[in-house]
């Protein structure tokens, strides 16, 4: 953990020499959910590979850059495209990214996934507000000796994703009409989806919906002290007595015929937090 700091701080120094903005948010942008970056002033598009320690993405709709510039009123960094453990890298390497966003300046995180809809009320389309997760990921990006300038040793996950932008974001769903819901996201490795049988599990343990990301980077937000939104779009029903083969080309479909709905949200809420600051 002591040798991150000394990464980190290269990563600002190459993004600032390309980019002289202060952000306030960091964005990642899950499968199919590219689309936010179309609204933003872009200022600078930095690949991930002129980063240093920048792990490249290498899943599909991923396109692996960081997009620097104005949404809203307010400075973003955002993400095009995420890193997964099940492209084999390690947690610190998936979390990197956010570590490098809050020593550029940021204090809200936005996360958004493509999810797997386990409660039989969700439908495929539907956003879900992240109210809180399951780690089932066998894995942690804050185990190692622990920086006390990066966070604290214990950090507290009672709240991981902040009560008052939940709030927010249901009512700006309910405010433009469409579907949102508060749920439970649990995180496995992947790349295979479920079974049956695992996907009875995760309901009776209390999942809403399932996905292959986002709860490293959530990890590594709250021990960094910033706040949280955290988004999914469901777009397969993982339902185990309806169960039918996945179609990855139909779940990329779906999450990009929902985006729209999802930057709805995201919009909005950085430009609540642009008139408070």
């Amino acid at each position: 953990m002591l040798a991150i700091r000394g990464k980190v701080t290269e990563a600002v120094n190459k993004i600032r020499s390309l980019w002289s903005g202060v952000p306030q948010a960091g964005v990642i942008l899950g499968t199919g959910l590219g689309g936010l970056t179309q609204n933003m002033e872009v200022e600078a598009v930095i690949p991930y590979h002129e980063i240093p320690h920048f792990a490249v993405s290498t899943a599909t709709t991923h396109s692996g850059n960081l997009v620097c510039g104005t949404l809203n009123g307010m400075s973003v960094l955002a993400m095009e495209g995420r890193i997964h453990a099940y492209e084999g890298y390690s947690y610190q390497q998936i979390t990197f990214p956010v570590r490098v966003m809050k020593a550029l300046g940021a204090d809200l995180l936005i996360v958004s996934n493509a999810a797997g809809g386990l409660n039989p009320q969700f439908r495929q389309g539907d956003l879900v507000v992240m109210e809180d997760h399951i780690n089932l990921m066998n894995g942690n990006p804050l185990v190692g000796v622990n920086d006390e300038q990066l966070g604290e040793r214990f950090p507290d996950m009672c709240a991981p994703y902040t009560p008052e932008l939940i709030d927010r974001a249901m009512k700006i769903a309910l405010d433009h009409g469409f579907v949102a819901h508060r749920g439970v996201y649990v995180a496995l490795v992947g790349p295979n989806l479920e079974t049956r049988a695992e996907y009875r599990f995760l309901r009776m343990i209390g999942a809403d919906i399932v996905g292959m990301s986002t709860v490293p980077e959530v990890l590594v937000a709250v021990h960094s002290g910033m706040r949280v939104l955290g988004l999914s779009i469901i777009t397969d029903i993982c339902l185990p007595d309806a169960l039918k083969p996945a179609d990855i080309a139909e779940i990329i479909s779906v999450a990009n015929e929902a985006e729209p709905k999802l930057s709805k949200i995201v919009l909005e809420i950085l430009k609540q937090e642009s008139q408070k600051s």
